[in-house]
C-alpha cells in the first residue's frame, strides 16, 4: 500500500504545527505526509483501503459489546473511522460512515427479528443514518489543530442525538456500553455515559496521533512526541481508574433482597404475551418457593422481594383473581413485594408499573415507565403503520410514558428504579438516583430475546448505571438474565436463562450524590457543543482559505 498525498489544507497536528516532512527514497525528494490532511490518497486501492477500515470499525466495535465483550476493541474502533474518512471528501466520508454503521448496527440488534427480520433491518438502517454525519465531521474536523479532541466529542454528540431522536430515541451500541467494568468505566461516575464515550474515542485518536509522529518522528524532538501520546493515553486510562473516589457516596445501611425470576412459557418467542395467567402464577408460584426456603433456613429473611416487568400483564386493580395471587405470595413471604404489572387506563391505554404490594395493606406507591419501545410496547402512528404491517396489531394496547423519577421507598429503603428499556438512557436512572434513591432496581423482561446476546447487552449498560452513581444494582428478569451488581460494576450474581431461580443478596445501601448524579447532562452538553463548534469552525476557515 503506497500513501499518496494531494492537497495540504488546514494543519491536521494537534498542536497546530505543519505536517512533517518525509523524504521519499523511491524519488529521492521531500514531500508532506498526512493521512488526515484534504486531499490524501492510499495509493491506487484507496477506496478499498478505506472501505476495509471502515468495516474494521464496525467490526471492532461489535466485538467490544456483549456477548464478546472485547472491550479494549473500543479504542481501536474510534481510531479506524478516523483513518477511514482522514482526508477525504465529505460525500465519501458519509458512506464510509455508513458502512462502519452498519457493520456494527445489523449484527448488533439482531434479536429484533423476533418481530420479523423487516424490522430488525429497520431498526439498524435507522441507527446507520446517524454514522454518515459523523463520518462527514470526522473527516471536516481533522483538519484542525488538537483534532483528537474534536473527534472525540463529535462520538458524544453522535449518541446524544441518536438518544434522543427519533421517538424518543434509541442508544443501543454507545462505545460507553462497551466498558461496563474496565478502566475506562470510571469516568461514569464523573460525567456519566458521555463522559465513558469520550475518553474511549479520544484514547482511540490518540493511538492514531501518536502513530503518525512515530511514523514522521526525526531528531531527539520528533522521538519525544510518540512518548508524549502513549503517556497521555496511559494518563486517561489510569484516570478512569482514580476518579470514582471522588465524591463517593456513603454507606449507611445494609438490606436483604430477594429476588424472583418466574419464568415464561415459550420464552424466545412471540407467543409468550398470550400467556398471562401462566406468568403471573409462575411468579407467585416463585414468591411462596423463596418464603418456603427461608422458612427452611436456605436463605435469610429478606426485607422485601424484587419481582420483574410484566411479571402480571392481568391488572389486579380490575381482576380479583390477579389480585388475590398477589395478596396470597405477599402473605406468604411477609414482607412488601415490587411487582411489576401492566395497568389500564379508562381510555384504552396502559401503564406499565412497578408497584409496591405491602402484605397488610395492598398497592400502594408506584413507578411508571418512562421510555417506552416502540412498535413494542406502542405503535407510533398507528393507522398508518398497522396498514402495512398487520402484525403490529398484536400490540392491542398502546402504553403511556409516565413522568416522574422511579425513586420509590419500600420498607424503609429507597429504590431507584428503572424499567428495562428505562436503564439505557441516562436520565432514568439518575433521575431515580437524585430523588433519594438508594439501590438502583432494574426489572426487567426479556423473554423475547433469550439466548440472543440482547440480555447481556442490556446488563452492562445496568453495571455502568451502578459506576456512574455508586450504588449496587440489581436486575430481575422474567426469565433471565437477573443479576446483582456491585456499585464498581463487578456481577456478583446471575441467573441461568430460561429458568425460574430465585435469590437473596445484601446489599448496601448508599446515600449521597456521585459528581454524575450532580451535574446531570451538562458534560454530554459541552462536549456535544465542542464538537459540533469544532465542525463549523473548519468549514469557515476552509471558506477563509479559499477565498
Amino acid at each position: 500500500m503506497v500513501a499518496e498525498h494531494t492537497g495540504s489544507g488546514l494543519s491536521p497536528n494537534p498542536d497546530g504545527s505543519s505536517p512533517d516532512t518525509l523524504v521519499s527514497a523511491s524519488r529521492g525528494e521531500a514531500t508532506t505526509w498526512s493521512p488526515l490532511s484534504p486531499g490524501h490518497r492510499w495509493g491506487r486501492l484507496d477506496p478499498l483501503w478505506r472501505a476495509l477500515a471502515a468495516v474494521g470499525s464496525g467490526l471492532a466495535q461489535l466485538l467490544a459489546l456483549p456477548p464478546f465483550g472485547l472491550w479494549w476493541l473500543g479504542p481501536l474502533s474510534a481510531a479506524l473511522l478516523l483513518l477511514a474518512v482522514g482526508g477525504t471528501r465529505a460525500r465519501r466520508a458519509a458512506w464510509l460512515g455508513a458502512v462502519s454503521g452498519a457493520t456494527l448496527m445489523v449484527p448488533l440488534v439482531h434479536w429484533q427479528d423476533i418481530f420479523g427480520v423487516d424490522v430488525w433491518l429497520a431498526t439498524a438502517a435507522v441507527e446507520t443514518l446517524y454514522f454518515l454525519p459523523l463520518g462527514m465531521g470526522l473527516a471536516i474536523v481533522a483538519r484542525l489543530p488538537y483534532w483528537p479532541l474534536w473527534t472525540a466529542a463529535l462520538w458524544v454528540a453522535q449518541e446524544a442525538v441518536r438518544a434522543r431522536w427519533p421517538l424518543g430515541g434509541f442508544s443501543w451500541g454507545k462505545l460507553a456500553f462497551a466498558q461496563p467494568d474496565t478502566p475506562f468505566t470510571g469516568y461514569a461516575a464523573l460525567g456519566s455515559s458521555p463522559l465513558v464515550t469520550f475518553a474511549v474515542a479520544l484514547t482511540g485518536a490518540l493511538l492514531v496521533w501518536t502513530v503518525l509522529r512515530a511514523v514522521t518522528a526525526r531528531g531527539r524532538p520528533g522521538i519525544l512526541l510518540p512518548a508524549v501520546g502513549l503517556a497521555t493515553t496511559a494518563a486517561i486510562v489510569l484516570g478512569g481508574l482514580l476518579v470514582p473516589a471522588i465524591g463517593r457516596p456513603t454507606p449507611v445501611d445494609t438490606v436483604t433482597v430477594g429476588m424472583v425470576q418466574g419464568n415464561v412459557p415459550n420464552a424466545g418467542s412471540m407467543s409468550i404475551l398470550g400467556e398471562r395467567m401462566q406468568v403471573l402464577r409462575n411468579h407467585a408460584g416463585g414468591v411462596h418457593d423463596l418464603a418456603d426456603a427461608v422458612r427452611a433456613g436456605e436463605y435469610p429473611e429478606p426485607d422485601m422481594v424484587l419481582l420483574p416487568e410484566n411479571a402480571t400483564d392481568i391488572d389486579p386493580f380490575m381482576d380479583p383473581t390477579a389480585a388475590e395471587l398477589i395478596d396470597e405470595a405477599a402473605a406468604d413471604v411477609d414482607v412488601p413485594l415490587l411487582w411489576g404489572m401492566s395497568r389500564l387506563n379508562e381510555d384504552g391505554t396502559r401503564y406499565v408499573q412497578s408497584v409496591v404490594w405491602d402484605p397488610e395493606t395492598g398497592p400502594g406507591d408506584h413507578y411508571d415507565k418512562r421510555f417506552l419501545v416502540p412498535f413494542g410496547e406502542y405503535i407510533p402512528y398507528r393507522d398508518f403503520f398497522t396498514r402495512f404491517v398487520s402484525r403490529l396489531e398484536q400490540v392491542s394496547s398502546d402504553a403511556v410514558p409516565g413522568s416522574e423519577p422511579g425513586a420509590l421507598d419500600v420498607a424503609g429503603t429507597t429504590l431507584a428504579v428503572g424499567i428495562c428499556f428505562d436503564v439505557a438512557f441516562d436520565p432514568a436512572v439518575r433521575d431515580s438516583v437524585a430523588a433519594g434513591g438508594q439501590i438502583i432496581v432494574i426489572p426487567t423482561n426479556n423473554a423475547n430475546y433469550n439466548f440472543t446476546g440482547q440480555t447481556e447487552q442490556q446488563l452492562a449498560i445496568t453495571r455502568l448505571r451502578a459506576v456512574e452513581h455508586g450504588r449496587p444494582a440489581v436486575v430481575v428478569s422474567t426469565s433471565g438474565v437477573s443479576a446483582v451488581v456491585a456499585p464498581d460494576g463487578t456481577v456478583e450474581y446471575r441467573s441461568p436463562e430460561d429458568a425460574l431461580d430465585i435469590h437473596v443478596a445484601e446489599l448496601t445501601a448508599m446515600e449521597g450524590p456521585t459528581v454524575a448524579t450532580r451535574v446531570g447532562a451538562a458534560p454530554e452538553a459541552l462536549l456535544s457543543a465542542l464538537g459540533l463548534g469544532a465542525v463549523v469552525c473548519a468549514i469557515l476557515l476552509a471558506r477563509r482559505a479559499r477565498t
